[in-house]
């Protein structure tokens, strides 16, 4: 893994707990050589993670929308601020310059981003590492749901294993690095329960 994406909220969170997680990640990434992909804004954790990997001495690659850009969120000190068009390109940028995804803290900006990631993976579209860096147990409550929707036969334990949770970035980090995906058909056949 030579880049890693992190999608996380563009406000801080309530807690500073969420903000010292973002630099932690940051760092992190920095420490061992990666590019940092994300999605270019100054602000919240978004504005957290880049500016911790930046002190670190690491490669910050933020891709934003000209209209959120217009809006004077876009980050002015990065390596590269790349400037698209629209949301879906920006996206499907972060995924192109990425050799793995890492979902922090944030809201549905940040799951919708991590939901499409995902299930790119389960379709097979990409192979590259999932994980979600549990900051204060903030993703306790959406471990459970997937559970329970593995549990109701919406979603295979093979998928659901897919994302990675970890509380510590270089540990997530490390389980990311070693990662092999599974071989895992989508659908969920009749006889199989």
């Amino acid at each position: 893994m030579r880049s890693v994406c992190v999608f996380c909220g563009s406000n801080p969170g309530n807690d500073p707990v969420y903000a010292a997680g973002a630099r932690a990640m940051g760092a992190e990434i920095a420490r061992r050589g990666l590019t940092l992909v994300y999605g270019g804004g100054a602000v919240g954790l978004m504005g957290i993670v880049a500016n911790a990997a930046m002190e670190a001495g690491g490669e910050v690659h933020g891709v934003i929308p000209q209209a959120l850009k217009d809006k004077e969120v876009g980050h002015v000190g990065l390596t590269r601020l790349e400037v698209v068009d629209t949301m879906h390109t920006r996206k499907a940028r972060m995924a192109a310059l990425s050799e793995g995804f890492i979902a922090m803290p944030g809201g549905i900006g940040t799951f919708e981003e991590l939901f499409e990631i995902w299930t790119w993976g389960q379709l097979g579209i990409h192979a590259k590492p999932l994980g979600l860096l549990n900051v204060a147990g903030f993703y306790d409550p959406l471990a459970t749901f997937l559970d329970q929707t593995v549990e109701a036969g919406f979603l295979k334990q093979g998928h659901r294993a897919m994302a990675m949770t970890d509380t510590e970035p270089a540990t997530l980090l490390d389980r990311m690095e070693a990662y092999v995906p599974a071989a895992t058909y989508k659908w969920i056949e009749k006889d199989q329960t």
